[in-house]
């Protein structure tokens, strides 16, 4: 693990040096270097200084490799504006090393800390690289969201320290109470995030630029999810008992959300409303409890990772073109950019768990989860995946058809680089279906 970990530092110097092309080179050849040399096993490998991996952690270790990869493709506008483009590749280094120590650490305060420090860059990325100057409110509801809710994870950890004598995930052995029981998830139900707490996603996605909105949606959320995870080894009594809170707050909350975006009017927004309705699915899976809530939870989260990416990719295209992320804007562009509304078509359809997306595979796993949790969860279930694909079509027809917008004088082409791009998020999120296997051999 320690040879992955300098990896990433030796990548330093090439983004100080603003060795673009180079950098992205180097990130996919690592990728697939250490996805070669990974044995997936459902037990920590790779042990080195305390840090290691399992399916589960290696699985999200990947992800952000090629979440990160995708992000400077995608921000090549910064190089060729030269708007700070050395500073940017340093953020998106450090992001990815924060991200990669978070998902590849043993100890739980090391987790913490990591986990926190990932906030860093992400803010530097939307202060920095913004769009409006509400990004600066938009980077303190982040912030403080997430620092209120951590708060308490750490006294709990501090806490675990003193009764169990270790914080290494596999040796906590103790009495759980509820109030720790709040504080060990609060941070994550945060993170993820869970319905009355997801407010800071909106404006968050709305004001980053699209590297902010990529690493957001395609792995920072996942972090709540993996810490979930991980904490549910040593709270799992209290997890059973509480479980119908949550599950019934997430489930109420994803219908809810279905509705909220058939009336948003920002491309991005409708995205990231999106994303909050995908996460209570995985939190419903998780507080399930049972191996096909488990297992779907992990599969959907990296399908929503990839697919929801990908769609922020396509409106940041539109937007870069248009100036503009309002639907009532964006109207016709199939008549501008007819190959790039396949791609709106395929990624739309994988939003709304189309085959043989991810998203297919881990809502049908989570769906078993959580209908053998009760199966009174038929309703709440049927109603958001009709609502997942009532948006997602309402997305697609109104951005590809209608009148054009008159103000529109001029219009560039697509570019390679942006075909590479959709290609990229496409092909891992339809083709791991062929070995989905891996996923079920964890735990």
């Amino acid at each position: 693990m320690m040879s992955m970990l300098f990896y990433l530092l030796f990548l330093i110097p090439l983004s100080l040096l603003n060795m673009w092309w180079f950098l992205v080179f180097y990130l996919l050849v690592g990728l697939f270097y250490y996805l070669n040399v990974f044995w997936f096993f459902n037990y920590y490998v790779m042990i080195s200084y305390s840090f290691g991996g399992d399916i589960l952690s290696m699985c999200m270790v990947f992800l952000s490799f090629w979440i990160v990869c995708l992000m400077i493709i995608a921000s090549y506008g910064v190089n060729s504006n030269n708007n700070h483009s050395s500073e940017f590749l340093v953020v998106n280094v450090f992001l990815l090393l924060f991200l990669i120590l978070s998902f590849s650490t043993e100890n739980l305060f090391l987790f913490y800390l990591f986990f926190e420090s990932s906030l860093i860059p992400t803010l530097f990325l939307i202060f920095g690289w913004g769009y409006q100057p509400e990004r600066l409110s938009a980077g303190f509801y982040l912030l403080f969201y997430t620092l209120f809710a951590s708060l308490p994870l750490l006294l709990g950890i501090f806490y675990v320290w003193s009764e169990a004598c270790s914080v290494f995930y596999f040796l906590i052995e103790m009495d759980c109470n509820f109030y720790l029981f709040i504080s060990m998830i609060m941070a994550f139900l945060v993170s993820m995030p869970m319905i009355f707490v997801h407010f800071w996603l909106p404006s968050a996605h709305v004001e980053a630029p699209i590297a902010g909105s990529m690493i957001l949606a395609g792995v920072l959320l996942k972090l709540g999810g993996y810490g979930l995870m991980r904490v549910s080894n040593f709270i799992y009594e209290y997890l059973f008992q509480y479980s119908y809170v949550f599950i019934g707050l997430s489930l109420y909350g994803t219908f809810l959300i279905g509705f909220l975006c058939l009336y948003q009017v920002d491309l991005k927004s409708l995205i990231a409303y999106s994303s909050v309705a995908h996460m209570g699915l995985v939190l419903c899976g998780l507080f399930s409890m049972n191996s096909w809530g488990l297992w779907g939870s992990l599969v959907l989260m990296i399908g929503h990772g990839l697919c929801s990416s990908g769609l922020f990719c396509l409106a940041n295209i539109v937007y870069e073109r248009v100036s503009s992320r309002s639907l009532v804007v964006n109207k016709g562009l199939i008549v501008f950019m007819p190959s790039l509304s396949l791609f709106w078509f395929i990624l739309s359809s994988n939003n709304m768990a189309s085959p043989p997306s991810l998203n297919l595979l881990g809502e049908l796993m989570l769906i078993n989860g959580i209908m053998g949790w009760s199966s009174m969860s038929f309703l709440f279930l049927g109603f958001s995946s009709f609502l997942s694909c009532c948006y997602s079509i309402y997305l697609y027809s109104y951005v590809q058809h209608g009148m054009v917008y008159s103000g529109l004088t001029k219009f560039n082409f697509n570019s390679f680089r942006e075909y590479l791009l959709i290609l990229f998020h496409l092909l891992p999120l339809n083709l791991i279906v062929l070995s989905s296997d891996i996923f079920v051999l964890w735990f």
